[in-house]
Formats: C-alpha cells, structure tokens, sequence
C-alpha cells in the first residue's frame, strides 16, 4: 500500500522552503509541539542546495565560464523564482537559461543564455526517445525529380538553438578541463544538436543551415526548404547541407508531401 499523504500538511510545508524570508510554517514541530525552525531552516537550505546543484550539474559549461560563485549566486536566485514541477532533476531547469538573459549581473556576457539553450538541449536529445536514424541509402533510392516533395520525419533528439553569438565554438571550448584560448564570440553560430545513436553531438551548422533544418523538422518539404534556405543565405549548399543532417541523426525516415 502506498502511504497516504497529508495534503494540508503538504500545502503548508512547501511554500517557504524556497524563500528564507517567510516564516517556519505554523505546522512545524518537534518533540511535545516545540518549535522547529532550526530543523526546517536545515532542510531548506539542503533543498536549495540541491537545486543548485542540480543546475550546475546541467550547466557545467555557464559555471565554468561565470566561476563556481557567481553560478551559484546567480542560480540560488533562479531556485527562488522558479521552484521545481517535477521530482526529477534532470527537468529542473528548462527557464534558466531565459533567466541568464535577464540576469542583471550576466549582462557582461550577452552571449552566455544561449550557451545555456545549447546545454539545456544537449541534456534534452540525451534524455530523448532511442530511434534509429535514417540510412543515406534511403535517400540515395529517390528518384531525382521526386527529391523536393520529400517530407523528413524528424528524430527525437534533433534540435536546432541558432545564436547572434558564437556560442557553439564557446560552449565546446568550455565543457571540459582543457585550457580555453580567447574567443572572439561576435560571430553568430547556429547549432544542431543530436544523438543518433548513444552519444550527443553538437555540430555548428553552415550558412542557411539553421534554416534548412529547421523548415525540414518542422515538416516543410525539400523543396520548401532549400527555396527558404537560399533566401536567407546565398552561400547555402543544399548537398552539403543534407548530407550534413542525414550524417548527424536528424531525421528517422522519409516520405513524400503529395502522398505520392
């Protein structure tokens, strides 16, 4: 049997946890009814801690960039404003990035929410549904001119974080121990990231790139596509660009917009 759960206990418990300026709640006793506001003061810190950690855990690369004080600082004000919808950690966190942009004191370093979106969808494509990816012999069997009607299914993992910053070349010079060299972040990178199989990659997509994908995994056509993608770079190469998706795991099968 489950056991039951005092949900006006539950309710009354839970507001302050997350906010040290509001009182111990009423219901909080020790032994023979005593106040226990040093016990709840513990806990709270330990939730908060937690969270915190949680964070850092999804955002190595923000924490090395910013220094271990200042990400937590700046996370212990995120946990205050948003706390936590599920019991899963690992869900925790989707509007921190959001918030890094926002963030008075990140102000320095506009580029660092998008480095943030880049983690936050690294984390999301490891967590994803398994599927297998499209095989390049399945495109290789259309026929020429039926190429523009194919409509790409897109694999669960892929997703696309496009940037006025270069927040791909940041992000990988900054998700492990290696010394990182000066990054001159003006330059603006779009990223794919995928996990066609067990590991997640991040790959910086090639001018028009990110429009190209993203029309192909919304369900836009070939043809669609590509005429969007050209539209928004005239450097877009549309061999290149498809071999580049269908190498990275983006898509698990395809089918044609006619129904043909």
């Amino acid at each position: 049997m489950r056991p039951e759960v005092n949900l006006g206990f539950a309710a009354a418990f839970a507001p302050a946890l997350l906010d040290p300026t509001r009182d111990v709640p009423a219901a909080v006793a020790g032994r023979g009814g005593k106040p226990a506001g040093r016990r709840y003061d513990v806990y709270r810190n330990n939730v908060t801690v937690s969270l915190i950690d949680a964070l850092a855990a999804i955002y190595p690369a923000v924490q090395r960039i910013t220094g271990t004080d200042f990400f937590r600082a700046m996370a212990r004000v995120h946990v205050r404003e948003s706390p936590p919808s599920s019991p899963l950690l690992f869900e925790y966190g989707h509007g921190f990035p959001g918030f890094i942009a926002r963030y008075e004191h990140a102000r320095t370093m506009p580029w660092l929410a998008d480095v943030a979106r880049i983690e936050r969808a690294w984390l999301d494509a490891y967590h994803a549904r398994d599927a297998a990816p499209l095989a390049p012999t399945q495109l290789a069997a259309v026929a020429p001119e039926r190429l523009a009607d194919l409509v790409f299914t897109r694999h669960p993992a892929a997703q696309i974080v496009r940037s006025q910053y270069s927040a791909v070349t940041i992000i990988a010079a900054n998700r492990d121990s290696a010394p990182a060299e000066r990054i001159d972040a003006s330059a603006a990178e779009d990223a794919l990231i995928t996990r066609p199989e067990f590991d997640v990659v991040v790959r910086h997509l090639p001018p028009g790139g990110a429009v190209f994908a993203a029309c192909l995994l919304s369900g836009q056509s070939l043809g669609e596509a590509a005429a969007s993608a050209l539209d928004a770079s005239a450097e877009f190469d549309i061999a290149t660009n498809i071999a580049g998706l269908i190498e990275a795991g983006a898509f698990t099968s395809i089918s044609f917009g006619d129904a043909g």
